[in-house]
């Protein structure tokens, strides 16, 4: 559970921004929405690679 501690005099939309901030960097949704149907460990590989591909390829045209 995340727990944001509001400083004194702090604004409340401000908390509540460096709340969303936090929950976004845990990355929790995004492991939620992956675990909502099963991948063979092939199938992860796959699109790791695919991934690490893409953003080599990127990479290389900056360059």
């Amino acid at each position: 559970m995340l727990i944001i501690k509001i400083k004194e005099g702090e604004n409340i939309d401000r908390a509540i921004k460096r709340y969303r901030k936090k929950h976004r960097d845990t990355k929790l949704i995004r492991e939620i929405r992956g675990r909502q149907e099963f991948k063979k460990a092939s199938v992860i590989k796959r699109e790791t690679m695919m991934k690490a591909q893409y953003r080599e390829r990127l990479m290389s045209q900056d360059l």
